[in-house]
């Protein structure tokens, strides 16, 4: 079972940029797309960005261009590089694992981790 465990969240001006990890624990994400999801205050869950194995990625629209994920060779962790921040991009954020279905949809995805807040002053 993998375990994962997001880090690098806090506070930052718009136009600022954070830089999120999630680390990997009990066994590597070794072969399975990892995606990165968000929920802000009264909304649902929605997706940000994913990386198959393969190293093909997908962004929702509204983060194209600034954001970039990434993953690195041993498949312990995954990025999630986050520039040009808007007070918009405000929420937590998750890291989870993608075992089948839609790359956009939450339910497509088993394994989470705890999160890691983001909050982007004006």
């Amino acid at each position: 079972q993998v375990q994962l465990v997001e880090s690098g969240g806090g506070l930052a001006q718009a136009g600022g940029s954070l830089r999120l990890s999630c680390a990997a624990s009990g066994r590597t994400f070794s072969g399975y797309p990892m995606g990165w999801f968000r929920q802000a205050p009264g909304k649902e869950r929605e997706f940000v960005a994913v990386i198959t194995s393969g190293g093909t990625t997908y962004y929702a629209d509204d983060v194209k261009g600034r954001f970039t994920i990434s993953r690195d060779k041993a498949d312990i962790t995954v990025y999630l590089q986050m520039n040009s921040l808007k007070p918009e991009d405000t929420a937590v954020y998750y890291c989870a694992t993608h075992y089948s279905g839609s790359w956009y949809s939450a339910t497509s995805y088993n394994y989470w981790g705890q999160g890691t807040q983001v909050t982007v002053s004006s």
